[in-house]
């Protein structure tokens, strides 16, 4: 069924790319051969056509290919079928297609622009569109109405206003980068003369707020000891000037400490609606469900929600590998079989200069590569910049594999058999020589992809990685080992990349197992 599907899905892909490229629309995932076109001047426009041009092509094959009766010969059924009975690898499969479903929902799912917006009876929908929308195109006025609209902060007013306007977000509302949460509050219990923290007598900074989406603009703010005010106290005015202090000493106000210099008296300063007593966290802040600021797994030290910036590491992941695995095994498989198959000198000199390349050493390459290259460049084509090394280094493994299979198979009858009849070299090679050694290519196809994750969240621990507009885990790794005092960084990083690595490694170790030629094959 996946293989029947594939081909529509391939196709649709294609169309909704093609159709998004021309109405100038933002769809999810297949945007993105067209963002990285216009991004790097010297493929605008052939790379984004090109792209669909290929989708279109693959699905049109898929479906001549597996829209038939007999899509597998009896020996890859049975490998399936031995697949699908070790439940681990076939459950971690799953979970792995679903997560790679999520990632390709993109900002319909993550984001900080809205999907849908209603306001006086006309609809538009920021997220599918290239367009900017100001503030002023939704009725915010002062200074941010020329600047984009805060999506977060318009859909809180249109609620306020009990009118008919609204605004749909995403399930996240946050974009992985590049949307900063300034700070983040929790609450403090007040009674029987002390201030406490769960069940623990509070001592820190505990401030009074404007308002609790913006934790930021503070009304009031004391210093607690064991409870009780003790040590000097300042307050701000709606627009953030200093306009009050004074001095505590063991929760009793000291006489002639007051200061005042805003309008007014004083008294109606203390009257103004604020909330209670809070505890404002400034980035990294732990994580938090309250209204206005769920943020489940807390913000990094750059106030970027954590569980918006897993889901762009998770989207790098899998970026990555539908780019570098195609590109590499095309390499490896194809200068495997012509060291195994042709042999004598082409053989020797190949293997030379794979025991040479195999000797550079990979980590200087890439901080000369990350030094040298201008900043500019880093930025628009930082991830492909990375590929491109890792392309470099990681096709090698594979050759000797690929050559022993082709130096094995070029013995047998058919390979003989098809020159007799005239069979072409390229004909031979991957008509007749490739598919008897497709098991070992399977086999070896999730291992790279952990490989693959691992050196890019190596190499971003390193800061030697993608640049900071990329979402990476390695980076989240640095981040938390750096604030050892919010361990939800760390924590959160490495969950998820051990929990990625594994379930990829039990996939790979039950294609392994079903793909083993000794299970379904014997030699005479």
């Amino acid at each position: 069924m996946f293989f029947k599907l594939s081909g529509p899905f391939l196709i649709l892909a294609a169309l909704l790319g093609s159709l998004g490229e021309v109405c100038k629309l933002e769809f999810p995932t297949v945007r993105f051969a067209f963002t990285l076109s216009r991004e790097i001047s010297w493929l605008s426009p052939w790379f984004g056509w090109l792209v669909m041009v290929l989708l279109l092509g693959a699905g049109i094959w898929c479906i001549r290919r597996f829209w038939t009766a007999a899509n597998f010969t009896p020996i890859t059924q049975r490998r399936i079928e031995r697949f699908k009975s070790i439940k681990r690898g076939y459950v971690s499969l799953l979970i792995v297609g679903m997560l790679a479903m999520f990632a390709a929902l993109d900002h319909v799912l993550v984001g900080n622009e809205a999907l849908a917006v209603r306001h006086d009876g006309a609809w538009s929908f920021p997220a599918f569109t290239r367009t900017v929308e100001k503030g002023a195109a939704y009725g915010v006025e002062g200074d941010q109405a020329q600047a984009p609209a805060d999506y977060r902060k318009l859909k809180k007013d249109f609620l306020k206003a009990a009118g008919g306007d609204r605004v749909w977000m995403p399930l996240i509302a946050f974009a992985p980068t590049g949307d900063t949460v300034a700070a983040v509050s929790t609450g403090l219990e007040e009674g029987e003369g002390v201030v406490r923290e769960g069940d623990d007598l509070f001592s820190g900074l505990g401030s009074r707020i404007y308002d609790l989406d913006d934790p930021a603009r503070m009304h009031l703010r004391f210093r607690f000891r064991k409870g009780l005010k003790d040590g000097p106290v300042d307050g701000w005015n709606r627009d953030g000037k200093r306009v009050y202090g004074a001095q505590y000493e063991a929760g009793k106000l000291l006489e002639g400490s007051q200061s005042w210099n805003g309008q007014g008296e004083v008294e109606e300063f203390f009257r103004q609606q604020s909330s209670g007593l809070r505890v404002i966290h400034f980035s990294p802040s732990p994580p938090s469900a309250q209204p206005g600021q769920r943020h489940f797994l807390g913000t990094n030290s750059s106030g970027y929600d954590v569980v918006a910036y897993l889901f762009g590491g998770l989207q790098v992941n899998f970026k990555a590998a539908l780019v570098y695995i195609p590109l590499v095994y095309a390499l490896g498989v194809s200068i495997g079989l012509l060291m195994g198959f042709f042999g004598g000198w082409f053989d020797l000199i190949l293997q030379r200069v794979i025991e040479i390349l195999s000797n550079v050493p990979f980590l200087f390459v890439v901080m000369i590569a990350s030094t040298a290259v201008p900043e500019r460049l880093k930025e628009t084509a930082g991830l492909w910049m990375i590929l491109l090394i890792l392309l470099c280094f990681g096709w090698m493994g594979m050759t000797y594999l690929m050559r022993t299979s082709a130096l094995k198979e070029k013995q047998r009858d058919y390979i003989a058999a098809s020159r007799v009849i005239g069979a072409s070299t390229p004909r031979i090679l991957f008509r007749h020589l490739l598919p008897n050694s497709v098991a070992i290519i399977i086999t070896l196809v999730p291992f790279s992809i952990s490989s693959l994750v691992l050196a890019l969240t190596s190499l971003d621990y390193l800061g030697f990685g993608l640049p900071a507009k990329y979402a990476t885990w390695g980076q989240l790794l640095r981040d938390g080992l750096e604030n050892i005092a919010a361990p939800w960084l760390v924590t959160s990083a490495f969950l998820a990349l051990v929990g990625l690595l594994i379930l990829i490694t039990f996939i790979g170790e039950a294609v392994r197992e079903a793909f083993d030629p000794k299970k379904f094959s014997y030699y005479r």
